[in-house]
């Protein structure tokens, strides 16, 4: 029996080559059991003008399912199914009966319900996406990053694959982040003072599950960022919240009880603010008052296109309060997932300990590709790229904020890649937000970077790294009739 050819079609959401997508659909038809054994495929040339693609494009897409024995050749009759296929599973899966368990009861803890924001998972298809930490397919440097991943797959970096670290982490990458990545901010460290992790929040996560306790107090800035609201929140322990002002966290109204201040300095999340110099130091001197720690996110320190970045707070730590948390996934692309941890040996040796028994490490080949990538010179030609897009980006949404009459409440000193806004009052940008959405304007609204049941609705968080300048002015005009017309 032979395969219709009209079986066969190309998803518009589909990943990859033209070639995988055949490879991928043959054999999803073998493994589902809708192709059987014996059963003849469409001629590379039918099959190929039916999907508008190239004749030659299906015939390596079939060489390569005949070398995994997926298909077989029979001399000029064509392709058949294999006999020595895969086969689906032959069984009648069992009647699924009616759940006796209480799983309000069964559940011991409760994760949901947190502070997380939804964005649109098609957010790229609508044509103002003012939305944060996106990456712009437009400015990625796939080639070479296409380039590092094959090398980081090479035989000589089989170990860097295929070897399990347990507690460990790629010698390459941890060696640039001392040399390279650390000194830029100012700090000194050894590699015993470093540990990768699967991005920033998972080293938030790490500090959270080390540091505190269900009697321990976490100060943190008000607003800040809300998912490490969530994470706190699941340690049990008592949180302090701390107004930030234009200058970030105020270190005078950090309670003595705290145990551990989180902080945002360089870049305060998600005012945007950047604490000045005299304040830093106000900042250590309050916490050795009270013998806390800090836990300092450096999440943006790389886009500061408008002035050098000021040094890292922990540069300024003279005793080694400071555990600093750094990340590339906002500077890469948010799907690396891959931080890291830098602090005392101490703390860094319980850290890697508690990443062990979680997760052991994160994976080889993803640590050496980034390794490849930085040491290579490619991470900081994207970076001046993209420093050069979001300072020419931000100039063309500050003209289109002041032309339109909308509100800023705060603006990165040195850069950055968002605009923190105030609405009138009577505003909740939560109903605004739905509001643009079907205008085809993603805005990200303000009230679950608050702590506390009366959290202000009125603000709104406006990201430019994901939307090309030719169209911020019609987006922010969009937003400003929204706020005109309600």
């Amino acid at each position: 029996m032979a395969i219709s050819v009209e079986t066969f079609f190309l998803s518009p959401e589909s990943q990859g080559t033209l070639q995988a997508q055949i490879q991928q659909m043959i054999a999803e038809g073998i493994l589902s059991g809708r192709f059987r054994k014996g059963e003849k495929l469409p001629s590379s040339r039918r099959l190929a003008a039916h999907l508008g693609v190239s004749r030659i494009t299906v015939t390596l897409a079939y060489t390569e399912l005949l070398a995994n024995d997926y298909l077989t050749s029979r001399g000029r009759s064509g392709y058949f199914v294999s006999d020595n296929a895969p086969v689906p599973p032959d069984f009648t899966p069992p009647e699924k009966g009616e759940e006796t368990v209480d799983w309000s009861r069964a559940i011991g803890r409760r994760f949901t319900g947190g502070n997380t924001l939804e964005k649109p998972h098609d957010w790229a298809s609508y044509r103002y996406p003012f939305v944060y930490g996106q990456t712009d397919p437009a400015l990625f440097d796939h080639s070479n990053w296409r380039l590092c991943a094959l090398q980081a797959l090479g035989q000589k970096d089989f170990t860097a694959l295929t070897a399990d670290y347990f507690d460990q982490d790629d010698p390459r990458l941890v060696e640039f982040i001392a040399r390279n990545t650390l000194p830029r901010r100012g700090i000194i460290a050894r590699p015993e003072e470093i540990l990768i992790t699967l991005g920033a929040q998972n080293a938030l996560w790490i500090a959270a599950q080390i540091l505190l306790t269900q009697r321990r107090v976490a100060a943190i800035e008000n607003p800040c960022y809300y998912a490490l609201r969530d994470i706190l929140n699941q340690s049990r322990c008592h949180v302090a919240p701390v107004d930030v002002d234009k200058n970030g966290m105020r270190p005078g109204q950090i309670p003595g009880e705290a145990d551990v201040i989180f902080a945002t300095p360089s870049h305060q999340c998600p005012t945007t603010a950047t604490m000045p110099m005299a304040r830093r130091k106000a900042l250590l001197k309050r916490a050795r008052a009270i013998d806390a720690l800090i836990v300092e996110d450096d999440y943006e320190f790389e886009m500061s296109f408008l002035d050098a970045p000021t040094p890292a707070l922990k540069s300024l730590d003279t005793d080694g309060r400071v555990i600093y948390v750094g990340s590339f996934s906002k500077s890469l692309f948010p799907g690396l997932r891959l931080g890291y941890l830098v602090g005392s040996e101490s703390f860094i040796r319980e850290a890697r300990a508690l990443r062990a028994s979680v997760l052991r490490h994160p994976p080889g080949h993803i640590q050496r590709t980034a390794a490849y990538f930085l040491s290579l010179g490619h991470y900081d030609a994207l970076i001046r790229r993209i420093r050069k897009a979001l300072s020419e980006r931000r100039a063309v949404m500050q003209t289109a904020i002041d032309e339109n009459g909308l509100r800023v409440a705060g603006t990165g000193v040195f850069g950055g890649s968002s605009f923190w806004m105030q609405a009138p009052d009577q505003f909740d940008t939560v109903e605004t937000a739905k509001h643009l959405q079907s205008q085809g304007v993603l805005i990200e609204p303000g009230h679950q970077f608050f702590q506390g049941p009366d959290r202000p609705t009125h603000f709104y968080r406006l990201g430019y790294s994901s939307i090309a300048a030719s169209r911020i002015g019609d987006g922010i005009a969009k937003i400003a009739q929204a706020f005109d017309g309600n």
